[in-house]
């Protein structure tokens, strides 16, 4: 099929989407949904998209499918481990102030980095004065996170990340290998809340601290980062922080300069 074909069916179905399931993805970065939504086609048995939008329009079933691949829920614990360092000796000595904090981690897909986060806050005394929102889009991705229960065929690179990462216990201290996995301690969850929630749809929902959104952003063309900047700093209260993936920046946005740099190499910002 022509690529000048596949770009007007890509374009229909996302359009589609948005109509019927009021899932917006308008504004994702064209290659990278191209990619994905190809690569659908094998695994729903379909020759073109049009074919795919079809059954998208007409099966709920196959487009919470299609979901599962329109936004990779991948993700690891403690993943890129110096920036939970640096969020440890930069970061959490300025929220230890505060006699309350909220955080968000937004596009917190399958829970990794929002369980991360907590035990942080808990290995430094601040997590029972916490909240964690955590949300995302996928609501298959939102109730692995609720369950706290991942591989155990993960955990001993997870226990890797967490020691580079300035981890002062043993990562085993925090979950039980259950269900063939690791359930992580209830103490944790009960410190978070778990939401739907779209950067390209959806507004501010509270003032927050802290926010973490890691390699999101790079799934988002100019004008939706730009929108996803401007939730982020509606959001954090004055002088609040902001981490974001090892390949995006605030640079060139039209919010580089409402935030400082305080660790660039590990893309934490501090709202101006």
């Amino acid at each position: 099929m022509p690529d000048r074909d596949i770009e007007i069916e890509l374009r229909l179905l996302i359009e589609a989407i948005y109509l019927k399931y009021s899932y917006d993805f308008r504004d994702y970065s064209g290659a990278s949904l191209k990619r994905r939504v190809l690569h659908a086609l094998t695994q729903f048995d379909c020759k073109t998209i049009s074919a795919l939008q079809e059954r998208v329009i007409h099966e709920p079933q196959a487009f919470m499918q299609l979901l599962q691949y329109l936004t990779i829920p991948v993700s690891e614990m403690f993943r890129d481990p110096s920036y939970f360092l640096a969020l440890r000796q930069q970061v959490i000595p300025v929220l230890r102030t505060y006699p309350s904090l909220k955080i968000w981690i937004a596009g917190c897909s399958t829970g990794e980095e929002v369980y991360s986060m907590a035990i942080l806050l808990k290995e430094e005394g601040l997590l029972d004065r916490s909240i964690l929102y955590a949300t995302d889009i996928n609501p298959h991705s939102l109730e692995k996170a609720r369950q706290g229960i991942f591989s155990l065929d993960n955990i001993r690179g997870y226990t890797e990340n967490y020691q580079k990462a300035g981890g002062r216990q043993s990562l085993s201290d925090y979950y039980i290998a259950a269900y063939d996995g690791a359930l992580f301690d209830k103490a944790l969850r009960e410190r978070m809340t778990f939401a739907d929630h779209s950067l390209a749809t959806d507004s501010v929902f509270a003032e927050t601290h802290l926010i973490s959104c890691r390699n999101v952003l790079i799934y988002f063309n100019k004008k939706l980062q730009n929108r996803a900047f401007g939730l982020f700093h509606e959001s954090l209260c004055h002088r609040g922080f902001l981490g974001l993936g090892s390949k995006e920046s605030l640079d060139f946005s039209n919010y580089a300069q409402r935030f400082e740099a305080v660790q660039r190499q590990e893309r934490i910002f501090r709202k101006l």
